[in-house]
C-alpha cells in the first residue's frame, strides 16, 4: 500500500518526499489513444508525463513519432522528449537512469510521475531495474556472430530454443543481438538468461506502481494506425525525413531505420512510389502493434481498461491510486 505523507495543492510548496513513490504507467500498442488518455488523466491527477516511446527521445524526429504537441506540452511537463540527436543513441540502461532521475525530481515537487509509452523493454526496467549479467564476452560474440552470418539467424534461434526456451519464445528469430546475449550469458554463468531475469524482477526498487493498459478492439486499432499514418503524411512526413537526411542521419542506422522513417527514405531515392511506402508503413505498423500486444498480455500487473469506458475508469483509478483527494 501507498503512504505518502501530508500533501498541499499544486503551486504551494512542495510535499516531503515520500518513502515510496507513486509512479503510473500507461501502456499499450501503437496508436491506441495512450498520449491522449495521459493528458487527460495528469490534469487530473497532478501528474508530469515522463516518455518512454524509444522514438520520442530524439530531436527532429516529430511527425513519425506522433510526439505530443507543444500545446500539450504547455499544459503538462513532459520529460525525456528530445533528449538526444538521432546519431546518439541512448540504450536502455541510460533511459532507465534518466527515468529515474525524472521520477525523484517529480515527486520531490510535490507532484506525481506518469510513464507513457509502447517500448515494453523500457516501461520494464523502470519498474524492475536492468539485469546486466555478466560482462560481454568478445569471443563468443564473434563466434556466434559467424556461425549466424554462414547459417543464419534461424539456426542460432533454434540453438536458443534448445537452452532456454522461455527466452527464445520472447526473442524474434531476427533478433540477433538479444539472441546472442542470451546464448552468452548462458556460456558464461552455467544458467538461463530468463531464469536471471526473473528472479531479477522481482527487487524492490521503492516504487508503488499502477499499470494501466490500453485497449481498443483490433479493427479500430489498425483502422487508427491507417488514418494516423496518411495525417502524418499530410502533415508532411515527407519533408521532415529529406530534412533528417539532409542534416547527415543515415535513414539506414537506428533510429531512422525505424518504421514510416525507413519506408519514406526508399521513397525519396527513388526506389519506390510514396503509396507503396506509406502501404508497406502501416503493414509495419500493425505488425509493431501486434507484438506490442503480446508483449504487454504477458505482464500479469496491467489493469486493462474496457475499449468503451477506459478514460473514465482510468481517471477513477489515477485518482485513487495517486491520492488526489488528499492532494486537494
Amino acid at each position: 500500500m501507498t503512504v505518502l505523507p501530508e500533501t498541499t495543492a499544486v503551486g504551494t510548496a512542495p510535499r516531503t518526499h515520500p518513502a515510496r513513490i507513486p509512479v503510473g504507467f500507461i501502456v499499450g500498442p501503437t496508436a491506441a489513444g495512450k498520449s491522449a488518455l495521459a493528458m487527460e488523466v495528469a490534469e487530473r491527477s497532478n501528474c508530469e508525463i515522463i516518455n518512454a516511446d524509444s522514438r520520442q527521445f530524439y530531436r527532429g524526429m516529430d511527425l513519425g513519432t506522433a510526439k505530443p504537441p507543444a500545446e500539450h506540452r504547455r499544459r503538462v511537463p513532459h520529460h525525456l522528449i528530445d533528449v538526444r540527436s538521432p546519431d546518439e543513441s541512448l540504450d536502455v540502461a541510460e533511459f532507465a537512469q534518466m527515468a529515474r532521475a525524472a521520477i525523484e525530481e517529480i515527486a520531490a515537487r510535490g507532484r506525481n510521475p506518469l510513464v507513457v509509452g509502447g517500448s515494453g523493454l523500457y516501461l520494464r526496467v523502470i519498474r524492475g531495474g536492468i539485469f546486466r549479467g555478466p560482462a560481454a564476452s568478445p569471443e563468443i560474440r564473434d563466434r556466434l556472430t559467424k556461425i549466424a552470418a554462414e547459417r543464419g539467424n534461424a539456426h542460432l534461434h533454434r540453438q536458443l530454443r534448445e537452452i532456454d526456451l522461455e527466452a527464445a519464445n520472447r526473442i524474434g528469430v531476427n533478433d540477433l543481438y538479444r539472441i546472442v546475449r542470451a546464448i552468452e550469458v548462458f556460456e558464461l554463468t552455467g544458467e538461463k538468461i530468463s531464469a536471471h531475469q526473473r528472479r531479477h524482477r522481482f527487487a524492490d526498487i521503492g516504487y508503488d506502481t499502477l499499470t494501466v493498459g490500453v485497449e481498443v478492439e483490433r479493427k479500430k486499432l489498425y483502422d487508427a494506425i491507417d488514418r494516423r499514418f496518411d495525417e502524418m503524411i499530410a502533415a508532411g512526413l515527407a519533408v521532415e525525413v529529406r530534412a533528417l537526411i539532409e542534416a547527415g542521419y543515415s535513414p539506414g542506422k537506428p533510429p531512422l531505420s525505424t518504421i514510416g522513417y525507413n519506408q519514406i527514405a526508399s521513397h525519396l531515392r527513388g526506389e519506390i512510389a510514396l503509396a507503396d511506402a506509406v502501404a508497406l508503413a502501416k503493414q509495419e505498423s500493425r505488425r509493431l502493434a501486434k507484438r506490442q500486444i503480446t508483449w504487454f498480455r504477458r505482464e500479469p500487473e496491467i489493469v486493462w481498461l474496457d475499449p468503451e469506458r477506459g478514460a473514465q475508469d482510468a481517471l477513477a483509478l489515477f485518482e485513487k491510486f495517486f491520492h488526489c483527494d488528499e492532494q486537494a
